[in-house]
Formats: C-alpha cells, sequence, structure tokens
C-alpha cells in the first residue's frame, strides 16, 4: 500500500536544523509582528517600517472608525420607560378626567309677601273701597276694625275684563265693627273691601293685610 519509500536516517534533520528552523521562523513571526500586524491593527509602528508600508495609517483609520462607534452608541436615544402591567385582580388607575359641569336647577321665583296698613275715614252715608291686586290662586290674610262705629261691608273680587256688573263676594255684613280671614283669588283682577257708613257719626277703618298681592290702593 506504501509506495514511498521511508527516508533514512541520514536524510531526517537534525535536532539542530530543527532548532534553527524553529528560531528562523520565531524571528520571522516577530519581525511581521512588529512590522505589520502592530502598525496595521493597533497603529503601533515602534521601526517606522509600517508608516512607510502605509500600514501605520490602515491601523489609525481603523482606531478612528472605533472611536467614532464608541461616540455613536454613547449617544443613542434612552430606550422608551417600560409601563407596567397592573397585577392581576389589581385595578389601574383611571385617568383624571374633567367632570362636565353639572346645571344647577333654576330655582323657580318665590313671590314676596306683601304687608300693608290703610285707613279711611267716612261721614255718615259715605262709602269707600280698598283694592289688592292679585293673581289667581294668590291667597291674601287681612284685618280691619273701625274705631266704635258699625259699617257694612262687602269683601269681594272683580276679574281685569271681566263682564260689566259682574263681582264675586267673599264675605259680607252689615252693622259691624270689624273682621278678620284669608281668601284665595279665583281669578287675576282686583280683590278687596267695600265699607259703607249708615251711622250718623264719622267712622275711621284701619284695615291690615299681608299676602301674595301686587298692589293696594283705595278705589273709592
Amino acid at each position: 500500500m506504501f509506495n514511498t519509500t521511508l527516508p533514512t536516517q541520514s536524510e531526517l534533520p537534525t535536532s539542530r536544523q530543527l532548532l534553527r528552523s524553529t528560531v528562523i521562523a520565531m524571528g520571522v513571526a516577530a519581525a511581521l509582528l512588529v512590522t505589520v500586524v502592530m502598525p496595521s491593527e493597533y497603529a503601533i509602528d515602534p521601526t517606522g517600517v509600517g508608516r512607510v508600508l502605509g500600514l501605520t495609517q490602515m491601523g489609525e483609520m481603523k482606531e478612528v472608525l472605533a472611536e467614532e462607534a464608541a461616540a455613536d452608541a454613547a449617544v443613542q436615544p434612552a430606550a422608551a420607560p417600560v409601563v407596567q402591567a397592573p397585577a392581576p385582580g389589581q385595578v389601574a388607575p383611571h385617568e383624571q378626567v374633567a367632570a362636565a359641569p353639572v346645571a344647577e336647577p333654576v330655582a323657580e321665583p318665590q313671590q314676596v309677601l306683601k304687608t300693608d296698613e290703610m285707613t279711611v275715614t267716612l261721614k255718615p252715608g259715605e262709602a269707600s273701597e280698598i283694592k289688592l291686586e292679585m293673581l289667581d290662586k294668590a291667597t291674601v290674610s287681612y284685618e280691619w276694625a273701625t274705631d266704635g262705629v258699625p259699617v257694612n261691608h262687602d269683601t269681594h273680587g272683580e276679574p281685569y275684563n271681566g263682564p260689566k256688573g259682574y263681582y264675586h263676594s267673599y264675605s259680607k255684613a252689615k252693622q259691624v265693627k270689624g273682621d278678620k280671614g284669608e281668601f284665595t283669588a279665583i281669578f287675576d283682577g282686583t280683590h278687596g273691601w267695600f265699607w259703607r257708613n249708615r251711622s250718623n257719626s264719622d267712622v275711621t277703618i284701619t284695615l291690615k293685610t299681608k299676602g301674595e298681592y301686587l298692589s293696594v290702593k283705595r278705589a273709592i
């Protein structure tokens, strides 16, 4: 199977020759490291041969490129903060949202209660009338009294633009010295008191009112 003839002992290299070859190889490797590898890879050129051959410039270029790459890595934008998902069973906080303004309920206007006191003096046979302007369903309380002389009276109301001669009587009496009570208007109009002095003396009548009326005035 083997066609090559084995070398003889005299043809094999001697130990000295092997050592010399090894030393020569190490010397060549060291020379290449100093003159080629170090200048071209690390820009280190102790002998100056690398710069002559252009290898040192190559190493310097590599060093510059490595520094630029390191600088670019340093200025990379920071990664966006990681939002942690809420743990199971934990309620995620809700984003604050401005509440829509709530319309305040509009309070219905309250009718102001009015209070008045009026006095009239009637001669014998004379009549007088005091009227309140009132809206439908408005209520008024009243009290009137004479100075001691009895009079006839009729407490009544007349609607605005009502039929001629129409009126509604709340109460009436003859020869009384006073009256008090409360009534509720059954329509929009004028409501009040009519007195007639049937005596032979002057009489003074004082009327006090309190209620939901618009105005008070002496009609007669």
